[in-house]
């Protein structure tokens, strides 16, 4: 066990407790500890690389994290209303279909390896920065004008337009 899986891990236990804050509405206790959860990734993955401390536990144990947590908050957001309910439609469904097609792909005998995406990553920086806004806007009165619709908009295109390219990239493993 790896000090950067061991940070990792406990990025895992912060998710429930988001979760919870959320739905209590301390708003500001949820966006302290998605600030601590985003903090830990960008450190357990520094670690690991800085200290060549990769492990085949952590590269599946990150990206779940992150996962995790990602799903998790626009689900709770969109249930208390923070967030529209169809952001969260589109990056649940984003996730879901990846795991179905990374599924999919082991039954069948042809295990397809998932690598991050320019897009992908573009995505995951817009939906983190929309989640923390979404938190802020809650425990600070933090407001982006007229520009929120729009970054939401730019979220959930950028989730479509990861979500094609894994499904463009899944495809064609799949019929080679």
């Amino acid at each position: 066990m790896t000090i950067p899986n061991i940070i990792t891990i406990g990025r895992l236990i912060i998710v429930p407790i988001v979760i919870v804050m959320i739905m209590q509405q301390r708003w500001a206790t949820a966006f302290a500890l998605f600030v601590v959860a985003g903090v830990s990734d960008a450190v357990d993955g520094f670690i690991a690389r800085k200290f060549d401390m990769r492990s085949e536990f952590g590269a599946y144990i990150d990206p779940l994290a992150d996962k995790s947590l990602l799903v998790s908050i626009y689900v709770t957001l969109a249930i208390v209303g923070a967030i529209p309910g169809w952001l969260a439609i589109v990056v649940v469904s984003r996730d879901a279909m990846i795991v179905a097609a990374v599924l999919l792909s082991w039954v069948m005998s042809r295990p397809v390896e998932i690598k991050p995406l320019i897009v992908s990553k573009l995505n995951t920086g817009a939906q983190l920065a929309f989640a923390a806004y979404a938190l802020a806007a809650n425990a600070f009165g933090v407001e982006l004008g007229g520009l929120e619709e729009i970054v939401m908009v730019l979220v959930a295109t950028l989730t479509i337009a990861s979500a094609g390219a894994y499904l463009v990239g899944w495809l064609r493993h799949m019929s080679t």
